[in-house]
């Protein structure tokens, strides 16, 4: 018999390192303390660049076994932020890399961008009723760029997230699970022009340097609603969970540039905007701990533990896996 953590945190995302450099201080942050962090990847990432030329072999041109090869970068990546839960939707393989929008691989019969919505939400569906989580984190209705990928993991999330709490669906999926709070990715616009500013003073060696146009999601800083601060620890973490994804990313210090040769600041402060439940903001008019405001789940933090207890769980306030599978 098996105990589920009085604080447990789902992610979200289109393809391997999608997670590092969006959420990698937030999951390090959260996993080191104890929560359950489980992480859903749509896809393998089979239509990305690759960046070391000994591997160009990989592309999808070529012998098309990238997708293969970030499954294993991906479980580096996770081993650095210290990630135990990670799934593929529906498994491995199942949905393949759309490619940008417009490009002819959006219309494969597999590609995850052509997936039935509901029938990919069922396999989200399946995740939550398991893993109970009360914190749902994932793109904005553009996916942040507008790559298709981005955009159907976001209706998949949101739908999961719907089709999760009402009994009459699924119910060999188990028992009905309402998530309460739900965030979006975004970036503060200070902290995007700050990091280019140190980007630009410290010379590195990227062939450019992108822009503030160039990082997705970019909001003015009175829209943020919640910032997580992971300090020199959990950045590094994210660093290293970075890098663990090379034929993606090339990391230089506390830079990093994709396959486009464009150095970007890497952000040791990751923001939200709430879309679902309700904002407990501290001082400054925003969230620190995005499970603030969830009952049962503040003890949890300073324990790096379970806590206090919540509904259908234990004294210590963490959830019995047979509740649920009922």
């Amino acid at each position: 018999m098996s105990l589920l953590p009085a604080r447990r945190l789902l992610l979200v995302h289109a393809h391997p390192d999608d997670e590092s450099i969006n959420n990698g201080v937030t999951m390090a942050k959260y996993a080191a303390e104890g929560a359950l962090v489980t992480l859903v990847t749509c896809t393998l990432g089979e239509e990305g660049e690759v960046i070391p030329a000994e591997l160009a072999h990989l592309a999808p041109d070529r012998d098309d076994t990238l997708g293969a090869h970030r499954v294993g970068e991906l479980a580096a990546a996770m081993a650095a932020l210290g990630v135990t839960d990670h799934r593929f939707l529906g498994g491995a393989g199942r949905y393949r890399d759309s490619g940008m929008m417009g490009a002819p691989q959006n219309d494969r019969p597999h590609a995850f961008w052509r997936a039935d919505l509901d029938e990919a939400a069922a396999h989200l569906v399946a995740v939550i009723r398991e893993v109970r989580p009360q914190v749902l984190v994932t793109y904005d209705p553009n996916g942040g760029y507008g790559h298709p990928d981005h955009i159907q993991a976001h209706r998949v999330a949101m739908r999961g997230a719907e089709l999760a709490g009402q009994a009459d669906f699924r119910p060999d999926l188990g028992p009905a699970y309402a998530i309460e709070k739900i965030y979006w990715n975004c970036n503060a616009r200070s902290d995007v022009e700050e990091g280019f500013a140190r980007l630009t003073a410290a010379g590195v060696s990227f062939p450019g340097i992108a822009s503030v146009d160039d990082v997705p999601g970019v909001v003015p800083d009175a829209e943020v609603t919640a910032t997580v601060n992971g300090g020199p620890v959990h950045t590094a973490a994210k660093t290293a969970a970075m890098r663990a994804h090379y034929t993606q990313i090339a990391v230089d210090g506390p830079f990093f540039a994709l396959s486009n040769d464009l150095g970007q600041p890497l952000f040791g402060r990751e923001h939200y905007l709430l879309v679902h439940g309700e904002a407990a903001a501290g001082e400054g008019g925003r969230e620190d701990d995005l499970f603030a405001g969830i009952d049962g789940t503040a003890a949890s933090a300073a324990s790096g533990a379970t806590g206090v207890s919540e509904a259908r769980g234990d004294k210590d306030g963490s959830v019995r896996m047979e509740e649920a599978a009922e």
